[in-house]
Order: structure tokens, then sequence, then C-alpha cells
């Protein structure tokens, strides 16, 4: 078998002039086929993945780390520096750590919240060092075969060309830590996508919600000519009805990019016209400022300042980074269909960017105040200098043999059975954009504060036995949607990740299924750390 070990001295020979020292760091690997086996197979090396699979591999297990991406750390090194985190007491184990060795970076002993995402590039590739652990880049799930209820392999294909030979991978457990929750689809594992009703598990914030957070304010005109419904609707307006309050429906709250930027003069990129640009788009942002005049930039976004002039940037209000609506299809999706979402979201931010800084009809002084910011030259070397993760906020979610509901996160149920811990807000963003009484509205964003920090529970991430004995899902894990909007953040991820490690590792030194390993023992050594 044919083997592409790319280490820092092959890569610094060959791409020393394209990549940054820190993404030299770890140990990348691009196999061209074959037969591959270990004790544990991580599917997704995202924050979680990575956590899981240094976990494993320093209790002594073998572990394969397979990537579907060009770029490792999910989110966290995606563009999300300004981290989600609830309760600063929930983080424990390699995720504290991971946040200390940011600090570091810092010059600072205490942990570090805020960060480039070529700082947790780079921290993220220290772990990987300091484990010995070969990411296997760009190979994507196509096939997963299983004997009885086990998953035996996993067959991958090469993502940037399907037409090299096809690689599997062989295990004992199989960890899936990817956002779409691929390999749990092919393992054959009951899931579900969208919203739940109210009625399912006793909810009030599932289902079809229109409330009064990032929202249009009355008054704004969806359609093309002001007025005339038979001219059309503006670009971004579903033409579908909204469906009534709590009602269950297939929607998938908004994706975006975090977007880094930077107003340092020797580091920054000027925003120009992006390829395939169209101010159409944008005409709603327009319609919505006749309303409400502009202030300032963040009157369209979250402009949240990071370490050495850069940014993490979010939506903010009614229009903004979410391309509300574009993304219900993404979950299911054939990867194919997938890159194109990715690819409309990218052509309608960066769009959205030079649409602001450029476009006569804003205001002079906004062009001048988004004017002094650009993309980095620092960052994302390999994509443009602009973060190729899409924030996949929600797309599969397991219905495994716990589901987490509502009724946890307000702790008026409590798991028996704790495997990590989690403290935000239920936070759901907007899953479409509607025509209400002639006016344009969003629906879908939830923000609801939670009293303190609550257990998650072991068994939902964990599928039911019958469906696969040997897999476990610590992203795409079993809760209802406006529950999983508390707890699918970067720092639980990572604490999930660890914790789904060690009971593989469990299972595998007990000879047990993961739905019989000691889920107390585990928490028990968490809390050690």
């Amino acid at each position: 078998m044919k083997r592409f070990i790319l280490s820092i001295s092959i890569v610094a020979l060959a791409l020393v002039t394209a990549c940054p020292a820190h993404a030299l760091a770890a140990i990348y690997s691009y196999d061209d086929g074959g037969t591959r086996e270990a004790d544990i197979c991580i599917y997704g090396a995202t924050s979680g993945g990575i956590m899981a699979a240094y976990t494993a591999k320093k209790a002594g297990k073998s572990v394969i780390l397979i990537e579907p991406s060009r770029r490792i750390g999910g989110l966290t090194a995606g563009g999300l520096g300004f981290t989600d985190i609830g309760r600063v007491e929930i983080i424990r184990g390699h995720a504290l750590e991971f946040y200390r060795r940011v600090g570091k970076t810092y010059g600072s002993n205490e942990p570090a919240f805020k960060f480039e995402p070529k700082v947790a590039l780079s921290v993220f590739e220290g772990f990987l060092r300091d484990a010995d652990i070969t990411v296997l880049m760009e190979r994507r799930i196509v096939k997963a075969s299983k004997k009885g209820n086990l998953l035996t392999q996993i067959t991958l294909e090469d993502a940037s060309n399907q037409h090299r030979p096809k690689l599997k991978v062989s295990a004992r457990m199989f960890i899936d830590c990817s956002y779409e929750g691929d390999l749990m689809a092919r393992s054959g594992v009951s899931y579900t996508v969208g919203r739940e009703s109210n009625a399912t598990y006793g909810e009030d914030y599932n289902g079809v919600q229109m409330l009064e957070k990032h929202q249009f304010p009355d008054g704004v005109d969806p359609y093309k000519e002001k007025g005339n419904p038979k001219s059309g609707l503006l670009y971004g307006i579903s033409p579908l009805p909204m469906g009534r309050q709590g009602q269950a429906d297939k929607r998938v709250q908004a994706y975006n990019f975090r977007i880094t930027m930077t107003r340092n003069p020797a580091n920054r990129i000027p925003i120009t016209r992006p390829a395939r640009y169209d101010s159409t788009k944008y005409e709603l942002l327009l319609r919505w400022k006749e309303v409400e005049p502009w202030k300032n930039l963040n009157d369209a976004f979250a402009w949240d300042f990071m370490p050495n002039d850069k940014t993490d940037i979010n939506n903010r209000n009614g229009f903004s980074t979410d391309m509300i609506g574009a993304n219900w299809d993404y979950p299911e999706a054939s990867y194919k269909k997938r890159a194109r979402i990715v690819r409309d979201h990218l052509d309608y931010t960066k769009g959205l960017l030079y649409f602001v800084a450029h476009d006569p009809r804003i205001p002079e002084h906004i062009r001048k105040e988004i004017g002094e910011w650009g993309y980095p030259k620092d960052e994302y070397l390999d994509s443009e200098h602009f973060t190729p993760q899409l924030y996949i906020r929600e797309a599969r979610r397991m219905i495994g043999r716990y589901v987490m509901t509502q009724a946890n996160c307000q702790r008026k149920r409590t798991a028996e059975d704790p495997i990590a811990w989690a403290a935000y807000t239920m936070d759901s963003h907007n899953a479409g954009r509607f025509v209400v009484n002639g006016m344009v509205k969003n629906e879908g964003d939830v923000q609801i504060y939670i009293p303190g920090k609550y257990n998650v529970s072991y068994r939902s991430i964990t599928p039911k036995e019958q469906e696969a004995a040997n897999l476990l899902v610590p992203v795409c894990l079993s809760a209802s949607h406006i529950a999983y909007g508390s707890i699918r953040m970067e720092p639980v991820f990572m604490v999930l990740g660890q914790t789904s490690a060690m009971a593989a590792c469990q299972a595998i030194d007990n000879s047990c299924t993961v739905q019989h390993v000691d889920s107390h023992r585990i928490i028990g050594q968490l809390e050690e750390k």
C-alpha cells in the first residue's frame, strides 16, 4: 500500500513558501488506498475528534483519525475564536488544557477563550504531535459495513479525486465526531433532521418560533416593487407558508462563516469584488435600513474583537451573515450538493462584505468604517485567507437511548449517567424568512436563559444497541432541536470527545458494547484530571 506522509521535513521542502510554520507542526497523511486497522477509528478531526484521538492514543490504543476536509480543528480553528462557554466550570480535562495552551501562546498562565484561528490550529497540532497521531486527510465516508450490530469497516473516498483508489478502515470501536453525522447515518443508526413539534417532548421552544430577537422591525416591504406582490419577492425570502407556532418541520437553523478580519495595515488584504457577485442579494438590507437607519457596523454584524487586531464576526439582527433558508438540504445532501451550498454561502458572505464596503447606497460613514478592515495575510493561507469551515450549527441529530430535551437544560430533568456538562443558553438561529401580514419576518431564532450547568447523558452519545454496539456519537448526539442548541458548543464537544474515547477504551478493555460501559467510572476519572 502506497502512502504519502507529509511531515515537517517534506512539507518544508515543498511548501515552505505556502504554509506557515504552525501548519507544519502536525503530521498529515494522504493515503492511496488499501486497508488499515486500528483499535479506534475517529471520523472527523473537529475539536471533539482531536480530543477523542488524543485521549485514546494516550490510553495506549491504536488510533486512526480521519478528516474529510483540508483543515483540522473544525470551528475552533476555523474562526470561532470568541468562545461560547456559558459557564467556565463545565470545561474539564483535555478541553481545559487546550485553552490553557492557548493562553500560554499569548503569554498568560490562565486559559484564554479569545484567540486567532492560526493559534488554535497550532495548539491542536501540538496535541497531535504529543500523542504521535497521524491525521488521514481529505478522506470521506462512502460506506459502512456491519456484522450484525457491530461496525466492522468503513470505506473512504478521496475528497479531492474520487477516481483514486478507495481506502478501507477496520476498527474495534468507531467514534463519529463530524458535524454532519455522516458515519452515524451510514451505519444505520436512527436520527432526525429539523425541528420537532413542541408536543413531541413537551417543550416550549421547539418547532416554528417567531420571536423578537434577530428580527426585522415592522414595515419592511418584502416585494421587488414595494407594495406589489405580483413583482415577486426580494432575494432570500421564502414563498412558503411559515407554519403554526410550535409546529414540526424539516427546516435547519441558518449557517454562516465566523469571519476573521484585521485592521492592521501591514497584515490586511482589502475587501475586493468577489467572483459571482450579485448586489440583488442585499436589497433587503437596504429596505431594512430605510426603516431603521444605520448607526455603525454593529447594526448588521456582531463585530467581536480578537488578539492582534483581528475579529470573530458573527450574525446580528434581522439581516446579517446568516444565509437564512439556504441550508435546509445540507444535512442529507450529496457531497457535490454540499459543496455547492458551501460555495453559495461563501459567495453570499464575501459579497455582503463587498456590498457594505463599496455600494454607494450604503452611507459613507459605514463604508469608511468597514474600509479599515480586510482579510488577514497570516490566516487561512490555503483558502485565500478566508475560513473554509462553514458553521454547521446543526445537521443530523441521533435518536439514541436517551434524548436530551428542554427539561434537561432547565434542570427539571436530570440525567443519572453524566458524561459531560453544558450551560449555554438554549440558542437557535433563524431557520426561515417569510412574508407575514405584508412584511418580511424571520422565524426560528430562540435565546432562552438557563439557570446553570446540567448533565449530558452518556446514553445520549450511544445508539440503540440493536443498531450499533461499537459506535459513539459525541457531536451529532441524541437531543431535541432546542436542547441541542444549548449543548452544541465547541468546549462541550471537546469534553464529549474525550469521554467518548474513554468509553471506547473501556469497552475494548472489558470486551463489552458501548451500551454496557460504566459511565460513572468515566466521569469520575474526568473529575480527577
